[in-house]
């Protein structure tokens, strides 16, 4: 009996200190409170209590990704704390945790290794693993959903919005023509920017891409198209984010808005049938994560540890979520269950 006993309280140390460990990975002298920058305006993804940058509920978190982080926050061996605090420019949000400011930055950004270099090509940021799915389309009034149906429908008597430096932008430029895989403006591409039009060669001296744009065409306003088969883009949102994309719709200054199907599907259903969701892209997957400084392994390693628990290693993502927003703290307690 004696022999059974130690061979059980041996196999009993080895369990507890795998929970131990698999608690504990990589969460170890992170400190309590991790600053937590979140993109206000990309409902029902990340977005603020409140739309005015000077409401105090401006900084108060909602969403898909806000459940997701309170989820992290109560799992128990790690003793995390998340300080929120609301972003309003989208532009370049992800490069804000390679400063002083932020550990952690999200709010629906996709996942690409252009967003992780610098100017320099110093790799400055690391995504965490991928937690959502998106899908790019088209927005546009349900009168023209037939008109709309297809990229392809498109002319240069239509005009889209788009929201610069977001996946949607750059997708809905390869797809509509204006650009190649890599960005690269069609040569007679012309943009409006505060510093005059500037007209494309064809060459990679003009890129508008996911990562950024040529210099010069960082604050571009509109872009003309370089034939009779291509739209034209009107860009808006750059502080208030993408509501004044749909404003724009609604009151018929543009024919459709260029953004991911999670966006659109919910500003469709809102609108009592006065909007509908076209042109769905099923040609690319785009996974969307959390930005964090490049050398902070361990805190890359501790969100993944646990968002890879929330999510059930993808399996649950928004979809089960819109479903039931209370899923990933149902996953939390169970983690601590088990732990």
């Amino acid at each position: 009996m004696k022999h059974r006993g130690g061979l059980f309280l041996a196999v009993m140390m080895v369990l507890v200190s795998a929970c131990v460990s698999a608690v504990g990975s990589g969460c170890s002298g992170l400190g309590p409170v991790l600053n937590v920058g979140f993109y206000a305006f990309f409902e029902p993804v990340s977005y603020s209590a409140a739309a005015d940058p000077l409401d105090p509920m401006f900084d108060s978190h909602r969403g898909y990704e806000a459940d997701l982080l309170t989820a992290v926050e109560n799992m128990d061996g790690a003793g995390l704390r998340f300080q929120r605090r609301a972003i309003g420019a989208w532009d370049g949000i992800w490069f804000l945790p390679a400063g002083d400011d932020f550990d952690i930055v999200g709010g629906g950004i996709t996942i690409l290794d252009s967003r992780t270099t610098d100017a320099s090509g110093d790799r400055v940021v690391a995504f965490t693993s991928g937690h959502i799915t998106f899908h790019q389309s088209l927005l546009v009034r349900a009168a023209d959903a037939d008109r709309l149906a297809t990229h392809a429908d498109l002319n240069s008597e239509v005009v889209i919005g788009a929201l610069a430096g977001t996946t949607g932008e750059a997708r809905f430029l390869v797809l509509a023509g204006i650009t190649n895989d890599d960005g690269v403006l069609v040569a007679g591409v012309r943009v409006e920017t505060p510093g005059g039009t500037k007209t494309a060669d064809g060459t990679d001296a003009f890129y508008i891409n996911a990562a950024g744009a040529t210099p010069g065409l960082e604050d571009r306003s509109h872009v003309h198209p370089g034939s009779q088969d291509m739209p034209q883009v009107i860009y808006l949102g750059a502080e208030g984010g993408e509501a004044e994309l749909i404003d724009a719709l609604t009151e018929g200054r543009i024919d459709g808005v260029a953004r991911g199907i999670v966006g659109n599907t919910v500003a469709a259903d809102a609108s009592a049938g006065a909007l509908a969701v076209t042109a769905l892209d099923t040609g690319t997957d785009e996974r969307g994560g959390f930005a964090v400084a490049a050398g902070n392994a361990d805190l890359l390693q501790c969100l993944n540890t646990r968002i890879g628990w929330l999510t059930d290693n993808n399996r649950i993502g928004y979809p089960e979520w819109h479903t039931d927003p209370t899923i990933f703290m149902t996953r939390a307690q169970l983690w601590n269950e088990q732990n």
